[in-house]
């Protein structure tokens, strides 16, 4: 059983039990968190896909932490010239564990 869900313009195909980063929000570990956004529902050979979400489809998770993602270096500089700019970036990220799947 899987369902795609859509969180922060981005769609993930989640099962139970599985681990994913998403997007930082203000949550402390052990908050639940719903999705109602599913895009497209699967179970035991039945697929039901949602015009825009599927009726009465609903995901929860966990979440686990909050983490930081890889560091990303910035360069700018201009040919010729002594201007040289370099900027270091890390993204926060939310762990959350998917604990169920529900459809109403």
């Amino acid at each position: 059983m899987y369902a795609i869900i859509q969180d922060g313009g981005r769609q993930y195909k989640v099962e139970e039990g599985l681990e994913l980063d998403l997007d930082y929000r203000e949550a402390s570990a052990g908050d639940e968190i719903v999705f109602d956004a599913v895009v497209a529902w699967s179970a035991d050979g039945d697929i039901r896909i949602g015009t825009p979400n599927v009726p009465g489809a609903k995901v929860t998770g966990e979440v686990v932490s909050v983490t930081q993602g890889p560091k990303l270096v910035v360069q700018k500089f201009r040919r010729r010239k002594t201007t040289r700019r370099k900027n270091g970036h890390r993204q926060m990220h939310t762990r959350v564990k998917i604990s169920k799947l529900s459809l109403a």
